[in-house]
């Protein structure tokens, strides 16, 4: 049965990864280090790691092991919004193709090296009134900046990459800064050993 090409899959519905499932198995084992589970109840979430194929089933099973904002993979796509605060959002998360952010009088910080990105375009909606958006993405995805803004500062500090995803900003920037970079490539030291 050929499949709808507007179809889009939630985030959940995507396939998880081996790191996916190794990153879940680490809680676990931290949980059944410190008593959190009990040996029988490790082993049949262990089991179940390996026989999930979804990152919503994966994620699933340490929901009651540790906070939202410390789950290993997390498949929720709320919008982020931040009011007179700092606020990041890092870690394995679910991007979806159209995401939104708003920063009033805030500092938000969206890293995306560890995301998946759920289709090769994604568009970030955001407000940004006398705040900070700093977006940081991997080494080959390309970031497109809105051309204007009020009173705004937009750096685009991401190496060109022609053939990569795009993640395309669009949305309203007023006093504010949308800074875009890739991380720090680590220095070669002057000395070999």
């Amino acid at each position: 049965m050929p499949r709808d090409p507007a179809y889009e899959p939630r985030p959940g519905d995507l396939r998880a990864g081996t790191d996916d499932r190794e990153r879940v198995a680490a809680v676990l084992a931290d949980a059944l280090a410190d008593g959190r589970l009990g040996p029988d109840e490790h082993e049949e979430r262990l089991s179940a790691v390996y026989q999930v194929r979804t990152l919503g089933e994966l994620a699933a099973i340490t929901t009651d092991l540790l906070p939202p904002e410390e789950q290993p993979l997390r498949t929720d796509v709320r919008p982020v919004m931040a009011f007179f605060g700092t606020q990041r959002h890092t870690g394995r998360w679910v991007v979806p193709t159209r995401y939104s952010a708003t920063a009033v009088c805030a500092n938000v910080t969206l890293d995306l090296r560890e995301a998946v990105l759920q289709s090769n375009h994604v568009t970030l909606n955001v407000t940004v009134m006398a705040a900070t958006l700093t977006l940081i993405v991997p080494e080959g995805v390309r970031v497109v900046m809105p051309p204007s803004g009020i009173m705004a500062g937009r750096k685009n500090q991401v190496p060109p990459s022609p053939d990569g995803p795009v993640i395309e900003i669009t949305g309203l920037i007023a006093m504010g800064n949308v800074v875009a970079k890739s991380p720090k490539r680590p220095r070669r030291s002057w000395f070999r050993r």
